[in-house]
């Protein structure tokens, strides 16, 4: 087995430990005297809708939103398609059909909603005096400003009528049972997805500090607007909400490691919780590499070096490519000449907005970028790693894979 291969295995184990079947079958909830009524939204949402048809005996019904090309057959589920990672009029049409299923339930029904990530750009529902444009574009600002997605998520729960826990204020009396399959650092239900069925405590003011501590670049009208209006209010009973992750990096991560293992190799797990530029945390990355290459050590070779969490990208150029590109990119720059091979893509199978999950890097690849007459370093600069893997033939390419537990990070040192 060459050492691509190998990586890909660990990559499909990964990804079949967040197989949300497995994970909804341990959490199946309680028959309600009432009505179950399914909701969704997410990457994976369309899986998990499935997943659960298929594990439930009794009647349902419900509408689950998954992004455009991603949907899957279910019977009893309605299955709605939106825009990732911009928000589109699909996904306005698709929060007010929630709203309106939601608003529908009683005291005796349960509410079983399937989260996964992306639901924040799936579900745009802006506040009153606010338009999709300007949902649109405070995510344009968000996905530019380089913040990490908790940080995002807070301040997107200020615009919206259903992220931060809004969405189940519409059913006020209704027991919610979530499935969450993670894609958050740490794993805290308010986050994935904006958590529309779990409260946030963040604060307007707290979201208007973020905003100045961490110079996004959000329209003005948006920022008067968060200046002089009434946070719109929760007011939800917590007690009535159990939240199970039936998914995560973490026990993905596991499964790697297990799967490396099983091939004779050492795995070492670094975090799944990794946050902060794509291209700082390739750097260092790229040492560590670098430094078991040299001196064995701090692992002793053969070993794969794992991590997982979410990078972020700060927006400088127009190129194409998601974060996992960029941190291949600029991983091959910083270990130039190290024998390694990586591995590095998104779980859901969609690196950013393009048809790759990530890309495969190793330390002959900027030699071979300018065999090709391109330069590594320019296209990093330009935030254009997909051009540079393209021209390779070194984009992963998988497809939506169904679930979402972020980014995946394999560094095989031999």
């Amino acid at each position: 087995m060459n050492d691509r291969a190998l990586l890909t295995g660990l990559f499909d184990a990964a990804v079949a430990a967040a197989d949300p079947k497995a994970g909804i079958s341990a959490h199946l909830p309680p028959r309600p005297k009432g009505r179950l009524v399914v909701i969704g939204a997410g990457k994976g949402s369309a899986q998990m809708a499935q997943a659960f048809e298929s594990l439930w005996a009794g009647p349902l019904e419900g509408l689950v939103v998954t992004r455009h090309g991603a949907s899957v057959p279910c019977d009893r589920i309605r299955v709605m398609e939106a825009a990732h990672p911009v928000p589109d009029a699909a996904g306005l049409k698709a929060a007010q059909a929630l709203i309106d299923l939601v608003a529908g339930c009683g005291p005796d029904d349960l509410i079983v909603a399937l989260i996964s990530g992306g639901g924040s750009a799936l579900v745009p529902a802006p506040a009153p005096g606010l338009s999709l444009d300007d949902e649109v574009a405070l995510n344009a600002a968000l996905l530019a400003s380089g913040a990490p997605i908790s940080v995002m998520n807070a301040i997107r729960g200020q615009i919206s009528r259903v992220k931060a826990g809004r969405l189940a204020a519409f059913a006020p009396m209704t027991p919610i049972w979530n499935l969450v399959v993670s894609d958050v650092p740490g794993d805290d239900p308010t986050q994935v997805a904006s958590g529309p069925t779990v409260p946030s405590h963040v604060s307007r003011a707290e979201a208007l500090a973020l905003i100045r501590d961490w110079h996004i670049e959000i329209p003005a009208a948006l920022i008067t607007w968060l200046q002089n209006t009434p946070e719109l209010p929760s007011g939800q009973d917590e007690r009535r909400i159990t939240s199970h992750v039936i998914a995560s990096a973490r026990l993905s991560l596991d499964a790697a490691a297990r799967a490396a293992e099983a091939q004779g190799l050492t795995a070492v797990i670094l975090s799944d919780r990794i946050e902060g530029e794509a291209r700082d945390v390739a750097q260092v990355h790229a040492a560590l590499a670098a430094e078991v290459a040299a001196y064995n050590r701090p692992f002793k070779r053969p070993v794969v070096i794992l991590s997982g969490g979410e990078t972020t990208v700060t927006l400088k150029g127009k190129g194409k490519g998601g974060r996992n590109a960029e941190f291949a990119l600029a991983l091959a720059l910083a270990a130039e000449g190290v024998r390694f091979t990586a591995l590095v893509a998104d779980t859901d199978g969609i690196d950013g907005s393009e048809h790759n999950a990530g890309a495969f890097a190793d330390g002959t690849t900027a030699q071979r970028l300018r065999a090709v007459g391109q330069n590594g370093r320019t296209l990093l600069a330009a935030n254009d790693a997909f051009t540079a893997f393209e021209a390779l033939g070194d984009l992963f390419v998988t497809g939506p894979t169904g679930t979402n537990v972020n980014d995946f990070r394999a560094i095989l040192v031999r």
